[in-house]
C-alpha cells in the first residue's frame, strides 16, 4: 500500500511536467520528428523540393537527332550518285550511238561522193571521145567510122544512127566530105553513178567537093552518157 502511493505521486508529478500527456496523450517531444524522418526518406536535394538534372540526357537526345539526319543526308547522297552515274551512263551511249550514227552517214554520204564523182570523171573523158568519133568523118574509111560510133552508142541513139546510116553513108561518098572535129571545152552538168549528162563545144573542120576549102562549125552538143557494163556509152546525143 505504501509502494502503490509513492508511484501515483510520481506519475501525478510527471503530468505536472508535462502537461500534453494529459490533454491529448501526446508523444513527448522530439518523438513526432523522429517519426517523420523515419516516414519521408527522402534525400536532401528532393527534400528542398528541387527538381534533378537532365541536361546529360537532352545532349543524348539531340545528338541521336543530329547522327540520324546526317544519316539520311548520306544515303540521299548516295542515291543522288547513283541515279546521276545512271544519266551519266545513259547520256554517254546516247552520245556514242549519235556518234557512230553520224559517222556511219557522213562515211556512206562521203563514200558516194567519192563514186559520183569517179563517175563524173569517167563519163565526162567518155563523152570527150566520143565527140571526136561522131564529128571525125573520112568518105575513104566510112565502114570504120560508122563502126566506131555505133560501138560507142546505146539505147535510143544507137537505134536511130543505125536507121540512118545508109543514107548518111551515101551522102558523105557522094560529096567527097571530110570531117575534123575538135572539143573545146566540156563540163558534167547532172551525174548519178549510172548516168551522167555532158554539155561539150565542138569546132569541126569540114570540107567537100562542093567547097575545097575548109569550113569551121562550131556546136555545143549535149550528150547524155550512160553505164553499161563497165563503159560509158552514148545513149543520146542533142544540139540545143
Amino acid at each position: 500500500m505504501a509502494r502503490s502511493t509513492v508511484d501515483n505521486s510520481e506519475l501525478a508529478e510527471t503530468v505536472e511536467e508535462h502537461p500534453a500527456l494529459e490533454a491529448g496523450g501526446a508523444a513527448p517531444p522530439g518523438t513526432s520528428d523522429e517519426a517523420e524522418e523515419i516516414a519521408s526518406p527522402n534525400t536532401p536535394g528532393e527534400a528542398e523540393g528541387t527538381t534533378p538534372d537532365t541536361s546529360g540526357e537532352a545532349r543524348t537526345g539531340m545528338g541521336k537527332v543530329v547522327r540520324l539526319v546526317a544519316m539520311t543526308l548520306v544515303l540521299r547522297f548516295l542515291a543522288m550518285r547513283t541515279v546521276l552515274r545512271r544519266i551519266a551512263t545513259g547520256a554517254v551511249l546516247v552520245i556514242a550511238v549519235a556518234a557512230i550514227v553520224l559517222s556511219t552517214v557522213f562515211g556512206w554520204k562521203l563514200h558516194q561522193r567519192n563514186e559520183i564523182q569517179s563517175a563524173s570523171d569517167a563519163a565526162l573523158a567518155a563523152a570527150r571521145a566520143y565527140a571526136l568519133t561522131l564529128t571525125t568523118v573520112d568518105s575513104g574509111n566510112l565502114d570504120g567510122n560508122f563502126k566506131a560510133v555505133l560501138d560507142g552508142a546505146t539505147g535510143d541513139f544507137k537505134d536511130m544512127y543505125s536507121r540512118s546510116s545508109g543514107r548518111l553513108r551515101q551522102l558523105l561518098l557522094d560529096n567527097k566530105a571530110t570531117g575534123k572535129g575538135t572539143v573545146l571545152d566540156a563540163a558534167v552538168k547532172s551525174a548519178t553513178t549510172s548516168k551522167v549528162e555532158v554539155l561539150l563545144f565542138v569546132d569541126q573542120t569540114v570540107t567537100n567537093s562542093a567547097a575545097p576549102d575548109a569550113r569551121v562549125d562550131r556546136s555545143r552538143v549535149q550528150m547524155t552518157m550512160e553505164l553499161v557494163g563497165d563503159r560509158w556509152l552514148a545513149s543520146e546525143v542533142t544540139l540545143p
